[in-house]
């Protein structure tokens, strides 16, 4: 009981000098996992391809969030921040598909699926698989998305491809149209937290 005491009294006044001693856990120091994940410099790329046309966009501008030791992220993505090839292609996105004077943001919350904070503090990449609501174009969809986390720095990087498809967002693709636009479009994501 003498010993469960001492470490306790210790515990509780240990100095900032002190707690930078603590092993760490993996590469990353308690003090590292304690602090939340941020960027606000994540990349977002989408990919329609078709016989007729392909159509890519890339936002630098996604802000994100992710608590290591409780699994819980964040993404926020300023539609108005796509920059596309051709201006015309940009102006149609934002006024007539998105509608990002309505909808000016799409977000994606959730939590990682059987989080375990020791996968976050490793050396080697870690499969993970990220769940949560979508919105786009103000409507919701619960999703899982997998993604690669690779360690870095004492925090991580996050990237994922996966596919969205316009109309479960309620986005509307007119029929002249159509033939140019891909059903289900390619989301490319990588969000660098220790940059």
């Amino acid at each position: 009981m003498n010993l469960f005491r001492t470490l306790l009294v210790s515990a509780l006044f240990a100095t900032p000098a002190l707690y930078a001693q603590l092993p760490s856990i993996g590469s990353v120091k308690p003090s590292a996992m304690a602090e939340k994940w941020q960027t606000r410099t994540a990349y977002v790329r989408f990919f329609s391809t078709t016989p007729v046309e392909d159509i890519e966009a890339v936002n630098n501008q996604v802000s994100s969030i992710l608590d290591p030791l409780k699994g819980e992220f964040a993404f926020q993505v300023p539609i108005k921040g796509f920059v596309f090839e051709k201006a015309l292609m940009q102006e149609h996105f934002n006024e007539n598909y998105l509608e990002s004077g309505k909808h000016p943001n799409a977000s994606f919350t959730g939590k990682i699926v059987d989080f375990d904070p020791g996968k976050l503090t490793g050396t080697g990449k870690v499969k993970l698989v990220l769940r949560g609501k979508m919105t786009i174009h103000g409507q919701e969809k619960e999703m899982d998305i997998p993604v690669e986390l690779t360690p870095k720095a004492g925090k991580g990087m996050i990237e994922a491809k996966f596919k969205v498809v316009p109309e479960d967002f309620g986005i509307k693709i007119p029929s002249a149209v159509r033939n140019k636009i891909a059903k289900d479009i390619e989301v490319s994501v990588k969000a660098d937290y220790a940059g």
